[in-house]
Parts: structure tokens; C-alpha cells; sequence
């Protein structure tokens, strides 16, 4: 699965993919993660910003309390940020799956 709950956190394992078109979700990638395309290049920390800037407005979280994991400078991350309603919908809505 790629995401896990744990009380009030909720962490992604994300597959990201930068110098996209546009951000946006996209398929589950292999067993574990989810693909999420980024507009900005993988340069300068340039994509994990615009990564944190559209799960913060994805999920109405802040920026401030989304937090790298592991994998900061890696293609394969995992991201916690506090479990929202948003997040919740946005679960229920693509993967038929309620928290």
C-alpha cells in the first residue's frame, strides 16, 4: 500500500517524476507507491518544493508540516503530513479505500 496511517499522520510513499507537463496523481506505481508527476526539474531541490507545494494544497496542509521521510534526494519518497478530511476524500474518491 502507499500510504499508511498511523493515529493522526498519514505517511505517502511517492514516486516522483519531475519536468512534467503539469503536477498531478497518477497511477500506483508497483506494489508500493503512488506516481506523481511535477512540473519543476530535479534541480536545486526545485521539484521536492513544487512536491510539497501541491500535496500542501492537495490536501490542505500546511507547507511547514509536511516532512521528507527518507528519500529527499531520491526518485522514491515517503512524505507524513497530518491526517485531513481532504486526504480522506481525496481516498475514498481515486481508490475506493475509507480511513
Amino acid at each position: 500500500m502507499f500510504y499508511k496511517i498511523d493515529g493522526e499522520k498519514v505517511s505517502l510513499r511517492i514516486k516522483a517524476q519531475p519536468a512534467a507537463s503539469k503536477n498531478e496523481f497518477c497511477e500506483v506505481y508497483g506494489e508500493d507507491a503512488i506516481k506523481i508527476r511535477i512540473k519543476a526539474p530535479a534541480v536545486e531541490g526545485a521539484a521536492n518544493k513544487e512536491l510539497v507545494k501541491f500535496l500542501s494544497k492537495s490536501f490542505k496542509v500546511p507547507k511547514s508540516d509536511i516532512i521528507f521521510k527518507t528519500g529527499k534526494n531520491a526518485k522514491v519518497k515517503i512524505i507524513e503530513f497530518p491526517l485531513t478530511e481532504k486526504f480522506q476524500e481525496w481516498l475514498a474518491s481515486n481508490y475506493n479505500t475509507s480511513v
